[in-house]
């Protein structure tokens, strides 16, 4: 399976999940909202940020490309997702906030992820791999 679409579905479902949780809250109390979105959007980055740079150390090919198609289907899918998630479980959300989701609000959550992705693909790179031989004990010549 293509590195791409793995990175994709699970970014496109994570970014869901938060933003239908974070719309749950925006409804039952609309004051207590700033903290918990500001850390949900940390999470969010965190998560792209970290898993490319593990990418990056283990040296996995193509992982650039990999990233840029991953952000795009993370948004996109985070966006019918998320209206899905918002129609079922908060607000009735309908098909007229579609178009809205489908640009805007997918091209936001692309960005959440190629961006972090960016920068974790970057940092990959300068941390040191450890040595095939580090974990394994020398023999003494006795």
């Amino acid at each position: 399976m293509q590195t791409w679409v793995i990175r994709g579905v699970v970014l496109a479902v994570v970014h869901a999940v938060a933003a239908v949780l974070v719309a749950m809250l925006k409804a039952s109390e609309p004051t207590g909202r700033t903290f918990v979105e500001a850390l949900v959007l940390g999470v969010l980055v965190g998560v792209a940020a970290t898993w490319a740079a593990v990418d990056a150390w283990r040296g996995v090919a193509d992982r650039a490309r990999a990233w840029v198609i991953a952000a795009l289907i993370a948004g996109w899918g985070s966006a019918v997702l998320t209206i899905i998630g918002r129609a079922v479980l908060v607000d009735q959300t309908g098909t007229s906030s579609l178009g809205s989701a489908l640009t805007g609000g997918a091209a936001f959550t692309a960005l959440l992820v190629l961006i972090p992705a960016g920068l974790g693909l970057i940092v990959g790179t300068k941390l040191e791999r450890p040595s095939p031989t580090a974990g394994k004990r020398r023999k003494s010549g006795t």
